[in-house]
């Protein structure tokens, strides 16, 4: 299992080459078939001990992100070359969070659809430094698993 600090960074895991390539990767055999339908790519987060107190993660309303608010930026790691968005500024987006979130709760991150038909596609998140937190908090200790739909 891979460790790593929250990321500050406002993002979105996939962008549509990225998310069909993965599909292509972990399922080869079944991909071309697969990639005929719809699928999507869900994050599920959640805190894996006790209490979320400082980084938490914050969401965009997916309504308020206009189509040239993304970036494609490479990702080159150990095994794979792949993509992710970077967010634009944009005084129009609206941004929610989920404050004190417990090992109890999740979060569903739509990370990636293949509709095309208006409805979210992406979801840009990021995890912050949320002033609430009390100067001791203890860190943010969490897990994320991404899942593929297909419908």
């Amino acid at each position: 299992m891979k460790s790593r600090e929250p990321s500050s960074v406002i993002h979105n895991d996939y962008t549509e080459w990225s998310a069909e390539q993965r599909l292509r990767t972990l399922l080869p055999d079944e991909a071309e078939q697969l990639l005929r339908g719809r699928f999507a790519i869900i994050n599920l987060w959640r805190s894996i001990a006790g209490t979320v107190e400082t980084m938490p993660l914050a969401f965009c309303d997916s309504t308020t992100l206009a189509a040239d608010d993304l970036v494609a930026v490479k990702r080159v790691s150990k095994d794979r070359v792949g993509e992710l968005q970077m967010a634009r500024f944009n005084a129009a987006h609206r941004w929610y969070y989920y404050p004190g979130m417990t090992s109890d709760e999740a979060v569903l991150i739509k990370t990636y659809d293949s509709a095309t038909d208006g409805c979210n596609r992406f979801t840009i998140h990021t995890a912050f430094d949320d002033p609430n937190s009390a100067a001791d908090a203890a860190p943010r200790q969490s897990l994320e698993t991404r899942c593929f739909v297909f419908f």
